[in-house]
This record gives structure tokens, sequence and C-alpha cells, in this order.
């Protein structure tokens, strides 16, 4: 299973871009708040990554959000993009899967594997709707989460890689 930084880690600079892109549109604070912890995790003075051209600074900002000691950081970064920026492909999954939500958060006390077969099935199902890349980051991102241990989803996210 990829941990929320190597999945961050693991994407192209121009994917990453785009979803702090997306952010900043929806969610300008949010993008204020990982470029303030992305300063303290490369050790930088907060004013001189925002001083820095856009490009280099969305560059160290993902060094620093890639790190294995800003997982957290990731974790929540990925988290505000699915629920603020891609709810509806959030919320498709979910109700793909069963899973009780609202707006997106899972209301579920535990959430069992289901058997893997199903569980194939429904992911092929999820990434045959369209030809949209966020499909196969949302599983990643999914499967990431601390309160999901989904052994089957990590196998078949493994052998794609």
């Amino acid at each position: 299973m990829m941990r929320p930084h190597q999945i961050i880690a693991a994407m192209s600079q121009e994917k990453f871009d785009q979803l702090l892109g997306q952010l900043n549109e929806d969610n300008p604070e949010v993008i204020r708040g990982t470029t303030l912890a992305a300063a303290q995790i490369l050790k930088f003075r907060p004013k001189f990554l925002m001083k820095q051209a856009p490009a280099k600074r969305m560059k160290s900002i993902r060094q620093a959000v890639s790190r294995a000691n800003s997982n957290h950081l990731a974790e929540e970064l990925l988290a505000v993009y699915f629920l603020k920026c891609r709810l509806p492909l959030l919320t498709e999954w979910l109700d793909l899967m069963g899973l009780e939500h609202e707006e997106g958060v899972l209301t579920q006390e535990e959430v069992p594997c289901p058997e893997a077969a199903d569980l194939q099935g429904k992911v092929q199902q999820f990434r045959s709707a369209d030809g949209e890349d966020d499909r196969t980051l949302l599983l990643r991102v999914f499967a990431a989460q601390a309160a999901i241990e989904w052994p089957a989803l990590d196998e078949l996210l493994a052998a794609e890689a």
C-alpha cells in the first residue's frame, strides 16, 4: 500500500500543479496553509517560499509534501482535493461500493473489505466510466487512508504499478 506522501512523490509535477491549481481556485486558504507547512518542513522562511516564482514554489511544495515526515500533510491535501474539488467523483466511488457517507465523509465505524472478485468488478466498473485520470488517483488515496484496510484493493493497485 502506498502512503499519501508516496502518492504525491509518484505523481508528475504537472499533475501536482494541476491538483494545487484546482485547490487554489476552490480553497485558497488550503494552499496558503500547505505553503506555510512546506516552508517549515524545508526549513525555509515562509516569505522566501512565497516569493519564489510559481513553478519553483510548486516544485518546493511537492518536494516537502513527498517526504515521509509530512505524510499527514499529504493525506490532508489529498483528502481536501477530493472532498472539495472532486466530490462527485468521490461520492460515485463510495455509492458504488455501498459505503455510508455524508458528502464524501465516511460515517461507518468499520469499513469491511469486500470480496476480492466483487471489488475487482467494481474497480473495473468505476474506471471504465470515462477516461478520467483522477479515478486511479482516487483509488490510491482511498486505499492509503488509515481507516481503510482493504488488502484486496492494495493487491489490485500494486499489480498495476
